[in-house]
């Protein structure tokens, strides 16, 4: 899952979706991101970034403009038309409102860069699989959106540009930003954009309908001044989005000549009419088109072609994360808590991901595609931004390969209507699959080209092939750029190799030979089995023969066998999932979403060396993906791109996930394994599901895992509905925040034990631990504070809720910073709470009257019995006076003050320097070897005051055990 390992380029920034497809769902995502409307460059960004603006705004009017042509009715026509446009175009899909209320496509954009190309260089065949992806040539200068339809070498005037590119290069996002430019004045030289949709144009069928028709029932305000399309001349401009969806027959035999735009003709006849410039022979057309489709407009129609290459500048991609990621968040917060990502953070994010992009060059490709810029943002955005309700790391995927893929059919002139997605889930699908499964993630040609060629035999399927190597495998595969795998191939990103790999499982598109050939037979069988049974049955009273009723048994036999082969089977694939889980090679490593994480923003440190032999592969998304996919959610939107999951199917794998999860998932796990459980059952979206299978949990350990705000959100989300009560929950160096404790709320309430040292709690982390201990549904028994900078001020708070609360035994706030004050606090205040039976307060810097107010609280107690004050700035008088008064006080709380009880070694010398040992490394050393002096000080007095010798042997035996404390210290300090 190492990002370092794979990744080619990027589709450009979101944009229009494909063709004007349903608000909501279908407008595509990676936006283009066009400036302010007055033109200027945010101040602060670097120069280096200017000339990468190519915007069309600001182009001046071309010098052969003629006074405008709408005037007075017409005029208010246009406007109307261009509101309606900006409206529709400036819609966001609900994968880009998660980036912010403020966030809007036509605010910024970054230019991808275009290369002008030729019809020989388009149309010239490909011997071989290649993969990478061609930068602008020195002699070709790329193209700036103004120059579009500027005059070519020749001095001729361009009508026509074809702009091509493969998925996910931003096609979409460029038609949205030249239609929200002419909305906003920033395109002078046309005075009537009308945009089409090849899409929507080839749901029409057969049905004739004129060019004023099409336009009419599309855009209303335009019916008034459909008669001046033909007088507008190159200031109308037509903009056919999305060409691969037409079939077009430029042949005057199958296509027709028509020159009038009231004409009925079929939509397909009307598009090639204006492509021959036969009809509105003035206008200016742009098209967009994927390169499979580009030979379907003859290129002596054709002005101007331009390859939409992507950001192959660097500094592109840094821009465009910059703009994504300063965007103010939704403040979604898990439970409302308002979890929210300070501007210093994303500061932070934007140079961690900018330095890794300078020195990773296999990330750098990944972002060569725009499309992919979307991805790492919007991961990064679930990382460490508010997660809103239901959004799991599977359902970005999911969603992201709808914005590139839903309503795109492989081939549209293909009879089988083959969705490109299913077409790419059955192919790279099996590469993914097959890389999990010998655990590499690094593949031959030769292993690509077996992927893309299994099972293809007819010429249909070799044209199929043809269309997705061409247009899609780019999107997927790329080029290794690191040292040592030149050659190779691998995904664009490595978790999507997982999510393929996934996919290709929970569609059951992995099958082995006894399946495929047992499906066909027990198919076989059903459909003539309820004749032949009828035949047998026949026969078998009129004839003597004893083996039909056999032979008619055999028959109904035959499905049931063939089920019990697909179950097996399902369990298998379970089995596999549930071992690549709880992997004890894995046992050891960051989870998985801080590795996730860490692949995009890079490690610090010195990175590997490349003469290092590299770690173990790890796919540890690979399960996590496997139940995301079964959720509802992605299950509906995998159908809309044509990759259907039954529901049947669904059930029956879930089952066999549980059974192998109940076996194998009671086995005490380490933190991170331990989470990423947690993790795949937060992907599944299945309360029923999760509750079951965690129902034998007793101990939530998750020390040492950096509990981020999307981390708090999982645990809560999986454990906070669940009704048994958890024995302890450890999250002890967790880096947790008052905001990560309300959303762990539900979770704390079913703890009896509740460790949170050395997480840097305040006071305002007190706020929240008093409501918890005042719930009426609070169950905790031992709370473990130590090492938090509480200060006197959280004592105050949490003395409020030591108060209400029947349920707390032991309290430990050891090293808190409480000070005298915060002894003398709990001291006039303990009397409020009759449980307590053990209070530690133990370094916290009191003095003799502050701890001998507490221990004499804690002496009046009814329920006290032990409190800890060792390691206080008490004088040797204070000491004593507090043993005194402890051995007149039999029968009441002891006070540990020290190793020693008079001349004997204290029962308790163990938990002391146990507690030293364990903080040895936070603690301040020179306060700590002062303190250890003191104690090996009183354990020499006890033993030269001493005649017994069994004593002088333990004093002794402790008193070695201080001196090794104090050489760590020593040497440590050295």
């Amino acid at each position: 899952m190492r990002w370092g390992r794979r990744l080619p380029r990027v589709s450009w920034g979101p944009g229009l979706g494909r063709g004007l497809q349903s608000a909501d769902e279908r407008i595509p995502f990676l936006i283009h991101w066009s400036w302010p409307l007055k033109g200027e460059l945010p101040r602060g960004l670097p120069r280096a970034f200017v000339r990468h603006r190519g915007s069309s705004a600001g182009s001046g009017p071309p010098s052969r403009r003629h006074g405008s042509l709408f005037q007075g009715t017409s005029a208010s026509a246009v406007q109307h038309h261009r509101q309606n446009l900006a409206e529709w175009f400036t819609r966001l899909p609900r994968e880009e409102r998660q980036f912010g209320p403020t966030f809007a496509l036509d605010t910024v954009h970054v230019d991808p860069v275009i290369r002008e190309s030729t019809p020989d260089e388009l149309l010239r065949p490909s011997a071989q699989l290649t993969l990478g992806h061609q930068h602008p040539l020195a002699g070709l200068p790329p193209l700036a959106l103004s120059q579009l339809f500027d005059p070519d070498a020749c001095g001729r005037r361009v009508q026509t540009v074809v702009l091509y590119g493969t998925v996910g290069t931003g096609k979409s996002t460029l038609v949205r930003k030249m239609v929200l430019d002419w909305c906003y004045g920033r395109l002078p030289a046309f005075e009537l954009l009308i945009p089409f949709s090849c899409e929507d144009l080839s749901s029409l069928g057969p049905a004739p309908a004129s060019l004023c028709q099409l336009v009419a029932q599309r855009y209303t305000p335009l019916k008034e001044i459909l008669p001046l399309m033909a007088a507008a001349g190159s200031r109308l401009l037509f903009v056919l989005h999305g060409l691969e969806h037409l079939n077009l027959d430029f042949r005057l035999a199958g296509t027709g000549l028509c020159s009038d735009p009231k004409e009925p003709k079929v939509p397909a006849a009307i598009m090639v009419n204006l492509l021959r410039k036969y009809m509105l022979p003035e206008a200016s057309i742009l098209v967009t088109t994927r390169p499979s489709a580009i030979g379907r407009i003859p290129s002596k129609y054709v002005g101007r072609y331009g390859e939409i290459c992507g950001f192959s500048d660097t500094n592109l991609q840094k821009l465009y994360f910059q703009l994504r990621l300063n965007q103010p968040d939704c403040g979604y917060g898990a439970g409302g808590a308002g979890i929210s990502i300070t501007p210093a953070q994303r500061d932070n994010l934007v140079e961690m991901l900018s330095r890794n992009l300078e020195g990773h060059h296999q990330i750098a490709a990944a972002c060569f595609l725009p499309s992919y810029c979307w991805l790492v943002c919007a991961t990064l955005h679930f990382l460490h931004a508010p997660t809103p309700p239901g959004q799991t790391l599977t359902s970005i995927y999911t969603s992201f390969l709808r914005l590139n893929f839903n309503g795109e059919m492989l081939d549209s002139t293909d009879p089988s209507k083959l969705s490109l997605m299913a077409y790419a889930a059955r192919t790279m699908g099996k590469l993914a699959y097959e890389g999990v499964s010998s655990r590499k993630t690094y593949f031959s040609e030769e292993d690509v080209r077996s992927c893309l060629e299994a099972g293809v035999k007819t010429e249909e399927e070799f044209q199929l092939l043809h269309v997705f190597r061409r247009d899609a495998l780019t999107f997927f595969l790329a080029p290794c750029v690191e040292p040592g795998h030149r050659g190779t191939f691998v995904f664009i990103v490595p978790a999507m190799q997982e999510y393929l790999a996934a996919l290709y499982i929970v569609l059951g598109l992995r099958k082995t030979t006894l399946q495929q050939v047992g499906k066909e037979v027990a198919e076989l069988v059903g459909r003539v089995g309820e004749d032949v049974s009828l035949v047998l049955g026949i026969l078998a009273k009129l004839l003597p023969l004893r083996a039909l009723p056999l032979l008619l048994n055999l028959l109904k036999v035959v499905p049931r066998v063939f089920g019990r082969v697909v179950g097996k089977s399902r369990e298998a694939v379970a089995q596999a999932m549930v071992l690549e889980m709880f992997r004890e090679e894995d046992y050891y490593n960051d989870d998985v979403l801080d590795q996730m994480g860490a692949s995009i923003l890079g490690v610090e440190g010195p990175r590997r060396h490349p003469d290092e032999p590299p770690d173990d592969e790890v796919f540890e998304l690979f399960p996590m993906f496997m139940g995301g996919l079964l959720s509802a959610h992605n299950r509906a939107v995998l159908a809309q791109l044509g990759c259907p999951i039954k529901t049947l199917d669904a059930v029956e794998n879930a089952q066999a996930i549980k059974k192998k999860l109940g076996k194998l998932g009671r086995q005490v796990l380490p933190p991170s394994e331990l989470l990423d459980h947690l993790f795949f059952h937060y992907e599944f979206q299945n309360q029923r599901f999760s509750a079951e299978v965690l129902s034998s949990l007793r101990q939530l350990n998750l020390a040492g895992v950096r509990m981020t705000p999307l981390k708090c959100t999982v645990v809560a989300a999986v454990l906070g509905s669940g009704r048994h009560a958890l024995d302890e929950v450890n999250l002890a160096s967790c880096q947790l925040d008052p905001a990560g404790l309300r959303t762990l709320m539900p979770v704390l309430l079913r703890a009896r034990k509740l460790g949170l040292q050395l997480n840097s709690l305040g006071p305002e982390a007190c706020g929240v631990l008093r409501d918890l201990l005042l719930h009426d549904q609070c169950q905790i028994t031992t709370l473990r504070l130590s090492n938090n900078p509480l200060t006197v001020a959280g004592a105050a708070l949490l003395v409020e809720g030591l108060a209400g609360n029947s349920s707390l035994t032991h309290l430990s706030l050891l090293h808190t910073g409480l000070g005298d004050e915060g002894l003398k606090l709990l001291a006039a205040q303990l009397d409020r709470n009759q449980q307590l039976q053990e209070l530690n307060v133990a370094y916290n810097g009191a003095g003799d009257a502050a701890a001998l107010a507490l221990a004499t609280a804690a002496w009046d107690h009814p329920s006290l019995e032990l409190l800890h004050l060792y390691f206080n700035e008490l004088s040797s008088e204070g000491r004593q006076t507090l043993r005194d008064l402890g051995d007149a006080a039999k029968g009441r709380a002891r006070v540990v003050v020290s190793l020693t009880e008079g001349t004997a070694v204290s029962e308790y010398w163990s938990v002391i320097l146990s507690e030293v040992q364990r903080n040895l490394n936070s603690w301040d050393r020179g306060r700590v070897r002062r303190h250890l002096e003191l104690l090996l000080r009183d354990l020499e007095d006890s033993r030269g005051a001493t005649l017994n010798p069994w004593r002088k042997a333990q004093l002794l035996r402790v008193e070695g055990e201080v001196r090794a404390l104090l050489e760590q210290l020593g040497g440590a300090g050295s």
